[in-house]
C-alpha cells in the first residue's frame, strides 16, 4: 500500500511540471504532423520553425495564434511560400496553461528574440471569447495585408 501511495503522489507532483514543458506538449499534440523539428511537411502541413515567433510579434498575432490552437484552422492558406489546403483540429480540450506552454515553446523556434510568452491567462481570456473557424481564416488574411506573413 505505501508503494502505491508512493507512486500516486509522484505522478501527482510530476504533472505541473509536465503541463509546463512545451518541447513536450508539442512532440505528443503537434510533432505528429508538423514534425519534430517543426519543419512540417511541404504542401501537406506548414513548418511552424521561424515563422510562428514572426506572427506572434505582429499587433493582433498572438490573438491569431491563440485562436488557431483553440478553434482549428481550416482552409487555403499560404505559409513559408508554399499552398496548404488542409484541416487543423482545434486544441481545445487541453487545459490553458499547457496550450500557453505550447505556443510560447513554438515561438521560440526560430531567431525571433525574445521568444514571445503566452500565459494561461492570455488562453482563458481567448477561451471566454471564441471565434468561428472561417473568422480565423479573415483574421489571417488581415495579417497578410498588414505584413506578409512569413
Amino acid at each position: 500500500m505505501k508503494y502505491a501511495l508512493i507512486i500516486l503522489g509522484v505522478t501527482l507532483v510530476g504533472k505541473p511540471a509536465i503541463a509546463a514543458d512545451g518541447a513536450a506538449l508539442y512532440g505528443a499534440h503537434c510533432a505528429m504532423c508538423h514534425q519534430t523539428e517543426a519543419q512540417g511537411v511541404p504542401e501537406q502541413f506548414p513548418p511552424l520553425k521561424q515563422r510562428i515567433g514572426q506572427i506572434a510579434l505582429m499587433p493582433n498575432g498572438k490573438t491569431y495564434l491563440e485562436h488557431v490552437l483553440l478553434n482549428g484552422l481550416h482552409g487555403p492558406i499560404i505559409a513559408a511560400e508554399h499552398p496548404y489546403s488542409g484541416v487543423m483540429p482545434p486544441m481545445n480540450s487541453l487545459p490553458d496553461d499547457e496550450i500557453a506552454a505550447v505556443l510560447t515553446y513554438v515561438t521560440s523556434l526560430g531567431t525571433t528574440l525574445p521568444a514571445t510568452t503566452f500565459t494561461a491567462n492570455d488562453i482563458a481570456t481567448a477561451r471566454a471569447a471564441p471565434v468561428k473557424v472561417k473568422e480565423i481564416l479573415t483574421e489571417r488574411r488581415k495579417l497578410n495585408a498588414e505584413r506578409s506573413l512569413p
